[in-house]
């Protein structure tokens, strides 16, 4: 193995460098929440004006709390998919601020990766 001592650490350009500017602020949780079918979920707002949107089967969660979830260091959304016997679930969460953007495009990739069992 040869070092290359003339250049250390990584090289890179201004341009590289340049500003950017981010998508910042929650945004509009419709863009998350219009992804849902009645078929396939049930959602319920509650006394709180929190959204809950639960999948048919019980497996799938997703929870929005624009005050924050109570308890939490400022959950705005949590997503949960119940694992099964073998394989374990999991749970995400995001921050009042993240942007539903970000928030949405988590959501449609669960759900696209998802699929109806297949009864024998």
């Amino acid at each position: 193995m040869t070092v290359d001592a003339v250049k250390p650490g990584f090289s890179t350009t201004i341009e590289a460098l340049r500003l950017r500017t981010w998508r910042l602020g929650p945004g509009q949780p419709a863009m998350v929440i219009d992804q849902f079918t009645d078929r396939d979920f049930t959602l319920v707002v509650d006394d709180r004006a929190d959204t809950h949107i639960n999948s048919r089967d019980g497996r799938f969660y997703l929870g929005w709390f624009p005050n924050g979830r109570p308890g939490t260091d400022g959950d705005g959304w949590v997503l949960a998919v119940t694992g099964t016997a073998t394989v374990p679930g999991y749970r995400i969460a995001f921050d009042t601020e993240t942007p539903a953007q970000v928030v949405a495009a988590v959501v449609a990739e669960v759900i696209a990766a998802s699929a109806p069992v297949r009864s024998h």
